[in-house]
């Protein structure tokens, strides 16, 4: 069981699951608002998505065992634990899960065209892991955008639907809220990456990849990490300011000073000078800490709003 575990990065798939659940039912549910999907039919969506997730680390982990053995053979099960066959066998399970799920919940709000997004999602984590993970940045952007497409599917799926004329504005201030989110995600993620990339520079040069820390090496890798770190300390900072500060929500304000603009600011002041393997692991740690802690301040800001009424 632990190595199945292990192949469908099983991490992922509860700070995935975490996400959607806490958007639901720590922000989406407590607003006055209607709400497209009931909540047994929010979870089936959870469990497309969680399952698609887990296709796509399966197909990665098969298209990558080579480098897998150099860089983390620790996760490397394809091969050792699990056969290529199984393994095969459970990507086209798990990603027929998820879509057919996508299929019936599109067809629920009556926009059986959205099925096309789960398929988009199933076919872009396949093509990322057999070809586009070798074009410098392309592979970075792709997984960034997915994973913050997770986010607006909610939008999509929840709101979208039981928006009309009258709610519009509401129903448009909570999908921008989302659409924040989703962007933090999206930068979040690519910096994520592109350390991973740092990190496993040796295992994927000798397979050939073409990765940014292996064209412009590791050095001139970890300034384009701190300049993009840059971009959320900023945007998080004025959004602090503007939307929390200036509306007297303090504890929200201070929650996101202390648990995501600081160890922003932790991975900005460390990137340049972390050599060891160890090192860029723990700043590794530290972005994924930071994606969780982000989704958690919307259910902080909620009940903040809540406490000061």
């Amino acid at each position: 069981m632990t190595n199945y575990l292990k192949l469908i990065r099983y991490r992922h798939l509860l700070v995935l699951a975490f996400l959607q659940l806490i958007f639901r039912f720590g922000f989406l549910k407590l607003q006055n608002i209607p709400l497209s999907l009931g909540d047994w039919q929010y979870l089936l969506l959870v469990l497309s998505t969680v399952c698609l997730a887990a296709g796509g680390a399966i197909v990665n982990a098969i298209f990558q065992q080579d480098s897998d053995s150099e860089n983390q053979p620790e996760f490397q099960v394809i091969g050792k634990y699990i056969s290529e066959n199984t393994a095969y066998n459970l990507y086209a399970g798990f990603t027929f899960i998820g879509v057919s799920i996508g299929f019936y919940l599109s067809n629920v709000i009556q926009k059986p065209n959205f099925a096309i997004l789960f398929i988009l999602i199933a076919s872009t984590l396949y093509f990322y892991a057999s070809s586009m993970k070798n074009s410098i940045l392309v592979g970075n952007i792709i997984i960034a955008f997915v994973n913050s497409i997770y986010l607006l599917i909610i939008g999509l799926f929840d709101l979208l639907p039981s928006t009309f004329e009258g709610n519009q504005t509401v129903m448009g201030i909570h999908f921008s809220i989302l659409i924040d989110y989703a962007i933090f995600t999206f930068i979040i993620c690519f910096l994520i990456e592109l350390v991973s990339d740092i990190k496993n520079t040796n295992g994927d040069k000798s397979q050939g990849l073409s990765t940014l820390a292996i064209v412009i090496g590791t050095s001139k890798a970890k300034k384009v990490a701190l300049v993009i770190s840059l971009i959320p300390i900023f945007c998080v900072l004025y959004y602090l300011k503007v939307y929390l500060f200036d509306a007297k929500l303090l504890y929200s304000f201070i929650y996101g000073l202390i648990f995501i603009v600081m160890p922003l600011i932790y991975f900005s002041i460390k990137i340049l000078k972390a050599n060891d393997p160890k090192e860029i692991r723990h700043l590794y740690l530290i972005l994924n800490w930071i994606l969780v802690l982000g989704y958690l301040s919307i259910l902080v800001i909620i009940l903040n709003i809540r406490y000061n009424a």
